[in-house]
């Protein structure tokens, strides 16, 4: 398939900066509706920041083990919007949530950091999650979210009947790599973003926004 790689912004919470992240070329916009996250935005806050976005591009909500009904409730006020676990949920989890296929959705795979540890299944963790739109990788570290780490791209094995979702402890430094690693071994490969272009928790940084997306579109 194509070459083009995608770029979503995560955790937004102010207009500013969403406006800013449309402007430099983001493809999505990711909202974080969990509570302890210190992106964190509630479902009303989400759907005010999503009303900002031009057409063709995506609204994507975060969800950790949140109850379906709450899920779908959220999604109801945002036209368009992907969904995004980024728990424990199973595939029965996911189906429930989405209201049986009605809303697309991501499913975030935790990739262990332990050099010690076997070999993420990648190909078995997509088989298993064979409705989600693309599988989204970050790095396994205490609590949800990849805090900012990254992983061994090198070990990750072929998944070419996969899209992905590349995340955790991406920069404008380091992102033409984790594209070169990984596109090679996927059918179409996308890249997530939020602490690397970030001046501090949930407030970002302009210039880094657009640093980044051009090293994208240059890889």
């Amino acid at each position: 398939m194509g070459t083009r790689t995608a770029v979503k912004i995560c955790g937004l919470t102010r207009p500013d900066d969403v406006d800013a992240a449309v402007e430099a070329g983001a493809d999505a916009i990711g909202f974080v509706l969990y509570p302890p996250s210190p992106r964190h935005v509630t479902p009303e806050q989400a759907a005010e920041l999503a009303a900002r976005l031009p057409a063709f591009v995506t609204p994507v909500l975060l969800f950790v083990n949140t109850p379906a009904p709450e899920v779908l409730a959220a999604a109801a006020a945002v036209p368009g919007a992907l969904v995004q676990f980024h728990g424990d949920e199973t595939p029965a989890d996911c189906w429930a949530a989405t209201g049986q296929g009605r809303l697309a959705f991501l499913r975030a795979a935790r990739i262990p950091l332990d050099p010690g540890t076997p070999p993420f299944d990648l190909v078995g963790f997509a088989r298993r999650f064979d409705r989600a739109r693309a599988i989204l990788l970050d790095a396994h570290v205490p609590g949800y979210g990849g805090g900012g780490r990254t992983f061994d791209w090198s070990l990750l094995p072929a998944a070419p009947d996969s899209h992905l979702v590349l995340s955790g402890g991406l920069t404008p430094g380091n992102v033409t790599e984790g594209i070169t690693t990984l596109r090679p071994l996927c059918r179409t490969l996308s890249v997530d973003v939020s602490s690397g272009v970030e001046a501090s928790k949930g407030v970002k940084d302009h210039g880094r926004i657009r640093e980044f997306i051009a090293a994208v579109r240059e890889a």
